[in-house]
């Protein structure tokens, strides 16, 4: 009885660059999205919103009884700061649920410019134990999104200590340094990472090389036989196996990272946490975690995936060293557009090649999916084409199984 008094049900919390993401993200079951606003953000390229498209947004999640909030995480120099109280009274008065912040000059304004606007503390501020939890719900805070570095272990001390929502990652790309506080990208391409502009130094391809006269450049170590010798970059996280673990533990918010990833990704990724934990609520004592959305996952992972800090300390096996351990099998080739029962043929539009012969995957929201061969398919004239070359072309082509507007197509590489 214990168990069914305390669990909570979790908000799959997925990221949105862009108004498209957004609304593919709630069609495919997240609860809330995250997207970043004209300033004061930590993505300056994801495709930040306007307040006409954050009006728009916020109108289609409440369609949809989602959530959006936004991500205000910036460290603010002298006079960044200047017009934010401004901003927060817009997104509040736009019906945005929530700002994630990290600077508590930009709290403060908040807190004080902007009454009636939730505040949730950013991963950058680095919040690992649970009297910083405390410490921030005193000063108004309804949730904290945890530090990365918290184990799983401390997550279970910090939910029995505090009622504060918790907001925890449980999937995606994972910054090599301290919570996100880095200057790589300061010194190597003068752009501020803490302040929107990181270029993922991390990233880059790196040797170690000899150059004795200022000029000459000579490879130490692979003579040029084997990319990315040296690199500081990490792992992806994926949670997917102990979603048990965190609903048990507390976690109010599993949040998917990815605000510059594919509608792909998004659809993917939030279809199957939806799935896992409605399942989990469903039936807790004969939960198991099916093999096919691990499968699932695999076919949008870009990088091999851990478990970041939940279980250990991540070691040299938790970073990307050479050539790629494993590769994408799977590329994303269309959407969707409309579907005619009677003829059984579906309006598709193409995101990447693909021919007549090919065998391609459909899936939706719910976790609903199949394959079939392409047998044939026409252009918008009504031509028949052996081939989709052109990037975002119309074209229409019988299915086997009844499909929806917004359903995603892909085939293996």
């Amino acid at each position: 009885m214990e168990k069914e008094r305390t669990l909570k049900r979790p908000e799959v919390l997925a990221p949105a660059g862009t108004l498209e993401k957004l609304k593919v993200a709630i069609h495919y079951g997240a609860d809330a999205v995250y997207i970043g606003g004209n300033a004061y953000g930590l993505r300056s390229r994801a495709g930040n919103f306007t307040y006409e498209q954050m009006q728009e947004g916020v109108a289609f999640a409440k369609e949809h009884n989602a959530k959006v909030y936004v991500a205000a995480n910036m460290v603010t120099h002298e006079g960044n700061e200047e017009g934010a109280g401004d901003f927060f009274r817009e997104l509040r008065d736009l019906g945005i649920s929530a700002v994630i912040v990290s600077d508590p000059t930009l709290i403060e304004i908040c807190a004080e410019e902007a009454p009636g606007l939730p505040i949730h503390l950013s991963t950058q501020a680095s919040a690992t134990n649970y009297e910083t939890l405390e410490f921030w719900k005193n000063e108004g805070l309804e949730r904290v999104v945890l530090a990365r570095e918290v184990s799983m272990e401390e997550v279970a001390e910090i939910r029995k200590n505090t009622d504060v929502e918790i907001e925890a990652f449980i999937h995606g790309a994972m910054c090599i340094s301290y919570s996100g506080r880095c200057t790589l990208s300061n010194h190597m391409s003068m752009r501020d990472a803490n302040r929107g502009g990181c270029s993922q130094s991390c990233r880059w391809k790196y040797d170690l090389y000899d150059m004795p006269f200022g000029t000459e450049k000579r490879s130490l170590t692979s003579k040029g036989a084997v990319e990315e010798e040296f690199s500081m970059s990490a792992v992806d996280m994926s949670m997917i196996e102990h979603i048990p673990e965190l609903i048990e533990n507390g976690v109010d918010s599993f949040k998917i990272e990815g605000r510059m990833k594919s509608i792909h990704y998004v659809s993917t990724v939030a279809n199957v946490y939806k799935k896992a934990v409605d399942s989990y609520m469903a039936d807790p004592e004969n939960y198991e975690c099916k093999q096919e959305w691990i499968d699932e996952l695999w076919k949008v992972a870009q990088r091999e995936l851990s478990t970041g800090f939940y279980y250990h300390t991540p070691t040299e096996e938790e970073q990307l060293f050479g050539p790629r351990r494993k590769i994408p099998e799977y590329k994303f080739i269309g959407e969707v557009m409309a579907y005619d029962a009677e003829t059984k043929t579906a309006t598709i539009r193409q995101r990447n090649h693909f021919s007549v012969e090919d065998e391609i995957e459909f899936y939706g929201p719910g976790f609903n999916h199949f394959y079939q061969t392409v047998e044939i398919m026409y252009n918008e004239d009504g031509e028949s084409i052996d081939r989709a070359p052109n990037p975002m072309m119309i074209l229409t082509m019988p299915v086997v199984q009844p499909v929806s507007v917004g359903d995603m197509i892909r085939k293996k590489k």
